[in-house]
């Protein structure tokens, strides 16, 4: 049994505000907590379910590839599970984020959008699609 009970992305951004509203307000993340110190400010967000992905540098570049159609990503990407791919990627980009590739079916079959958000964050936004058809 793991001893592990969450865990956290810690996220410096040097424009503060503009990645809290961007990752709280646009993508919906949930304010669990906020702490000020004399020098600075944190904000703990929700995110769902957390894992730990560890991919190999072929598997990264694979999924880049399919993503993006070439490598994109360094050595950390964020990926967002959301019920809507689509519409996610559309209102983060109306925020600024840069899309880098739309949403894209994966050999996997899930809807995936990548983005470049606040803060230098590789993101993708994913929206499980469900088991593939036989004909698929």
């Amino acid at each position: 049994m793991s001893e592990v009970r969450e865990l956290r992305l810690v996220v410096t951004a040097a424009d503060y505000d503009r990645a809290l509203r961007f990752y709280r307000d646009t993508l919906g993340l949930p304010e669990r907590e906020a702490f000020s110190s004399p020098d600075g400010r944190v904000t703990i967000l929700e995110a769902g379910i957390a894992t730990l992905e560890i991919a190999d540098p072929g598997h990264a570049a694979y999924v880049d590839e399919v993503e993006v159609g070439h490598r994109v990503a360094g050595h950390i990407r964020v990926a967002f599970g959301v019920p809507d791919a689509v519409a996610a990627t559309a209102r983060l980009a109306n925020d600024g984020a840069t899309v880098l590739a739309p949403p894209t079916r994966t050999p996997w079959n899930s809807l995936n959008s990548r983005l470049e958000g606040p803060a230098g964050l590789q993101l993708t936004l994913f929206t499980e699609l469900g088991e593939p058809s036989p004909d698929a």
